[in-house]
């Protein structure tokens, strides 16, 4: 895969909204910056996140800063070298160990796993992740798997959430068909 700048614009399927997010390298690692606009419970929801990774693709920290409704939303993710997570200052015991963080919102955390595991054809792997819950402020621990299928599909499950599809993957790594919930519009790089 490859690891310049890339973009992309994602259509919400199961709710009216959108998602851009910018995958660039950083100093020592690699940054996805987004913004996701949609409806929650009936509310205008807009969310900026920026997940920070190290050159292994493990998750440093994130960052979400927006609003659901009237009520403003800010969370600071930190993934420390002990395997701890913090939420807004408070340590997150049931996700110790995880190194990914998904940020349940947008499909850009899917990319994290796809390039940290860089799967041959044929391989697969759980791949369990610390899941931001929304619009609840914690972590949780979220059981997924991924199968590499060929160069552009992959096996996904998700079993929380009852989800079981195949996702299509750009490239860079970003998920362009997330059935029944996220489509690309249009991406670059």
């Amino acid at each position: 895969m490859k690891q310049e700048m890339a973009s992309i614009l994602w259509r919400r399927l199961d709710l009216e909204g959108h998602d851009a997010c910018l995958l660039s390298p950083t100093d020592g690692g690699h940054s996805l910056e987004g913004q996701a606009i949609f409806i929650q419970d009936g509310q205008p929801c807009c969310l900026a996140y920026k997940l920070d990774c190290d050159a292994g693709w493990r998750t440093r920290a994130a960052q979400v800063d927006g609003f659901l409704g009237t009520r403003e939303l800010h969370y600071a993710i930190e993934r420390g070298s002990d395997g701890r997570w913090i939420l807004n200052g408070e340590v997150q015991r049931d996700v110790a160990g995880l190194v990914d963080v998904d940020l349940g919102f947008t499909p850009a955390s899917n990319l994290l796993a796809i390039r940290r595991f860089d799967l041959g054809i044929g391989e697969a792997t759980p791949a369990p992740a610390a899941y931001v819950t929304f619009p609840e402020l914690k972590l949780a621990r979220l059981e997924q798997s991924y199968r590499r299928l060929d160069e552009a599909r992959y096996a996904y499950v998700a079993p929380m959430f009852g989800y079981d599809g195949v996702l299509q993957v750009s490239p860079c790594g970003f998920v362009v068909d997330y059935p029944g919930l996220w489509a690309s519009s249009a991406a670059s790089g």
